[in-house]
């Protein structure tokens, strides 16, 4: 009985650090990923404090709107036993809901440039899009080669 008290705690402080490691990794490549933004589009101090807490909300917007989706189809395929166990019907309306997440992704999209553009010009929002896209690519690169 001893024992296994033990391993039950061993293994909370075990999921635990990975869990923490988790939030340390997604903090790291955020941190990242503002310096690369911040150095690519060449913000002045007053330009990055109006621009920072709009892209952040943005981000933030757009996870929850991916994680809900991938959540909820996830859920519901495992519910019923995988692929083989989910009927056509199930996997139309997978279908539309996955094409209703991307029109509020989208929408999303461009209420931020609506937005964003108060603050840089368009020249910097285009940069901002092909940025964020080499960041990814570098981040994958990396990631590729780490053993």
């Amino acid at each position: 009985m001893k024992k296994n008290i033990i391993l039950l705690i061993l293994l909370l402080f075990i999921s635990l650090n990975v869990a923490a490691q988790g939030r340390k990794n997604k903090e790291k490549i955020k941190a990242l990923k503002i310096a690369f933004l911040t150095q690519e589009l060449n913000l002045t101090a007053e330009v990055a404090q109006q621009f920072w807490p709009i892209y952040n909300t943005h981000e933030e917007n757009l996870d929850l709107l991916r994680n809900k989706g991938r959540t909820a189809i996830r859920k519901q395929i495992k519910n019923d036993g995988g692929f083989e166990g989910l009927s056509e019907e199930d996997a139309k309306i997978f279908v539309k809901n996955k094409l209703d997440l991307d029109n509020q992704i989208l929408l999303e999209k461009v209420s931020f440039t609506k937005k964003i553009a108060k603050v840089l010009t368009y020249k910097q929002i285009l940069k901002l899009q092909l940025s964020e896209r080499d960041f990814a690519r570098e981040l994958m690169r990396k990631y590729r080669k780490k053993p």
